[in-house]
C-alpha cells in the first residue's frame, strides 16, 4: 500500500514539470526543427515586471497553456531580474542580451515573439491580463 501511494505521488509531482523552458536559441531551432514546432521566446523580468509575473501565472502555469505547449511549442525564456538575489549567471546574462538585441530592440515586458524553427519571427505578443484559454486561442491563430 505505501508504494502504490508513492508511485502515485511521484507520478503526480513529474505533472508539474512538463513544460522544459530552455535558455538557449540555437537548441530550441534544433528541437523545433526536429519536431515540426513553433518557436515562444518570452521576455520577461520575473521579479519585478507585474504583468509578466501575471502572465506566468495565469497562462504558463496553466493545463490549458502545459496542454498546447507540449504539443506544438519549444519555449524559450529570456528572464531580466533586477533583485540582487535573483542574478543570473554572467553567460546568461549575455546571452539573454543577444537575444534582446534581436528580437526585443524595443524593451517590451513582457514581450511573446513566435518564432518558426530557423528564427524568423512570424508574430509578436504582450500580455492584456487574458486566461490561458483566450492566451492559447490567440498563439494558435498567429502560428497559422
Amino acid at each position: 500500500m505505501k508504494n502504490s501511494i508513492l508511485i502515485v505521488f511521484l507520478f503526480l509531482s513529474t505533472l508539474g514539470f512538463t513544460q522544459n523552458w530552455s535558455t538557449n536559441i540555437e537548441d530550441a531551432k534544433a528541437k523545433a526543427t526536429a519536431e515540426n514546432k513553433t518557436i515562444v521566446l518570452v521576455f520577461s523580468g520575473s521579479d519585478w515586471c507585474a504583468p509578466c509575473i501575471k502572465l506566468d501565472k495565469n497562462v504558463w502555469q496553466s493545463e490549458d497553456f502545459k496542454t498546447y505547449a507540449t504539443e506544438k511549442l519549444v519555449l524559450v525564456r529570456a528572464d531580466f531580474p533586477k533583485k540582487k538575489a535573483n542574478v543570473l549567471p554572467e553567460a546568461l546574462q549575455i546571452s539573454n542580451k543577444a537575444l534582446a538585441e534581436k528580437y526585443n530592440q524595443e524593451g517590451y515586458f513582457p514581450l511573446v515573439v513566435v518564432l518558426n524553427a530557423q528564427g524568423k519571427v512570424i508574430a509578436k505578443k504582450g500580455y492584456e491580463n487574458q486566461n490561458a484559454a483566450k492566451y492559447v486561442a490567440e498563439l494558435q491563430t498567429l502560428i497559422k
